[in-house]
């Protein structure tokens, strides 16, 4: 079909000759119709052949298809985005249904069980209220049916084979240990340069002790799903359904007798794994999650194979912004720095030490694009960077504080004062912050320092940065009253050199918060 308004637009393609004719599925007879206006292409398939051409209007289709199968099944539908959009591509004529299967495969691990439904099937699965999966699902045939039992009937044989697949690799893998596999990770490559799988499990392991001491988690269990983390890669299970490393190896050490703490940090160790997703639940989960993505990044880029302008054949800028997630959002205070070189110690000699600084300057330039995703002004970043803080979750300490001080309208007149105030010290690098007061003459100055040296008491007790700067909000009068009423470039050096000493002391007190001149 080729048409403009009413009118056939004529043309051969690939030897078809362009018309207004078209016909339904094959289920429905292949009837021919015609299409008497380009306009009313979609309205007229779905009238006479039932198809719905528009992608996302079949998409609720089946959604709501979907949910209602689950209603009448007194159940709970789960509807996977990803896995919605497949099946609405793979159909025109929407008809969701249901089937079931034994309830003795309800002893596999669920994920295995809905692995094997959504992979090979494209089946929906159902869950009581409790979020229990049923041995029910539902399917989406492409024909609406006079006899929907046999098509039941059908997808009910076909999913028995798979669930038993998942049944038999379940008990096959659950007769060998985690730990006597590990032998086996030694046999799989990691990565040419960066040894085996093996290899990557003690780094994992030792990095998790380094992570867990500065935390305060546990180092015997985070040293243990360290090392056992990756086992599940050489499992039946994983082997066939790769998604489920890391839960399988959760199922796998609890079977073996592990320690819950370990299961759940092996489990949990790839999270995040998407935008949105959630971090792991423990504080050893957290530690080994950590420690594997910081040694495949590290590894990665000490041997020269870092994300390049558009590519990023190892998904390293995710694994960051996974990595900064943990240490941000669960609140840890990392020295970022200190872990990257940790970590590149660890590996061969083949990696470059050298690279830290490189692998530093890629997790910040990750971390712009977190705060930018989060909103946060890309003055408010530059203003937090300029001062270095070592940990991610410190600098996100400082970009709250920034924002808040944003907000308020005396922090205006103080952004150009700074700036103000570092274009005047830029050629006098020797100041310090010890001001002599016996020289200061102008009330002034003398008030500004009175008030500073208040402010700098406070500062001193208090590691909270939005205190810090509502304190420093404080001084806004007594420094716009300065530049008013003070020359600094005065005749008398001892004088002018006491005046921009303590300017250089008031900007070395923003500077324990930010460099606030970048807000300018």
């Amino acid at each position: 079909i080729m048409m403009l308004d009413g009118d056939v637009v004529e043309a051969t393609v690939m030897g078809l000759t362009s018309g207004n004719t078209t016909r339904g599925l094959r289920f429905t007879g292949e009837q021919t119709f015609s299409i008497d206006n380009a306009g009313d292409y979609r309205q007229t398939l779905f009238d006479k052949a039932k198809i719905e051409v528009d992608f996302d209007a079949r998409k609720e289709m089946i959604r709501e298809q979907v949910v209602q199968v689950a209603l009448d099944c007194q159940s709970n539908a789960v509807i996977d985005e990803s896995l919605l959009e497949e099946v609405c591509a793979l159909v025109e004529y929407p008809c969701a249904f249901s089937g079931g299967f034994d309830a003795r495969f309800l002893e596999v691990p669920e994920e295995a069980l809905i692995s094997a439904m959504k992979s090979h099937q494209k089946y929906f699965h159902m869950v009581d209220d409790n979020g229990k999966l049923l041995p029910t699902f539902i399917s989406v045939a492409n024909i609406e049916s006079s006899d929907l039992s046999v098509i039941i009937d059908g997808n009910e044989r076909v999913i028995r084979p798979r669930l038993t697949d998942s049944e038999f690799f379940w008990e096959q893998d659950k007769a060998n240990s985690l730990a006597s596999r590990l032998p086996k990770l030694d046999r799989v490559l990691f990565m040419k340069s960066l040894g085996s799988m093996g290899d990557k499990a003690k780094r994992i392991e030792l990095l998790s002790i380094y992570i867990a001491n500065v935390i305060g988690a546990n180092a015997d269990y985070s040293a243990r799903a360290g090392l056992l983390a990756k086992t599940d890669l050489v499992s039946d299970m994983v082997g066939e359904f790769a998604d489920l490393q890391g839960v399988m190896g959760g199922y796998y050490a609890l079977n073996d007798g592990e320690d819950t703490a370990v299961a759940t940090a092996i489990s949990e160790h790839y999270h995040p794994r998407f935008a949105g997703d959630t971090l792991p639940s423990t504080a050893e989960g957290l530690v080994v999650a950590i420690a594997d993505k910081l040694d495949t990044i590290t590894g990665i880029y000490g041997i020269g194979q870092g994300p390049t302008g558009s590519k990023d054949p190892y998904a390293l800028r995710r694994m960051a912004l996974g990595l900064l997630r943990i240490m941000v959002e669960a609140e840890l205070k990392l020295d970022l720095k200190a872990l990257i070189k940790q970590s590149l110690e660890l590996h061969a000699s083949e990696v470059d030490r050298s690279s830290a600084d490189a692998i530093y300057q890629f997790m910040m330039d990750r971390l712009r694009a977190y705060y930018k995703e989060q909103k946060v002004s890309a003055k408010a970043f530059e203003a937090v960077l300029a001062v270095r803080p070592e940990s991610p979750y410190d600098f996100h300490l400082r970009v709250a504080a920034l924002n808040e001080f944003t907000n308020d309208s005396a922090s205006a007149s103080l952004i150009e004062a700074n700036k103000r105030i570092a274009n005047m010290l830029k050629d006098h690098q020797d100041l310090g912050t010890q001001v002599d007061s016996s020289v200061l003459v102008e009330a002034a100055e003398k008030a500004l320092f009175e008030a500073t040296t208040v402010v700098a008491k406070q500062l001193n007790t208090s590691h909270d940065y939005t205190q810090s700067m509502r304190e420093l909000l404080s001084l806004k009068e007594t420094i716009d009253t300065f530049f008013d009423e003070v020359m600094v470039n005065s005749d008398d050096e001892i004088l002018k050199r006491s005046r921009l000493t303590l300017l250089n002391w008031i900007r070395a007190l923003f500077l324990s918060v930010a460099d606030v001149s970048y807000l300018s």
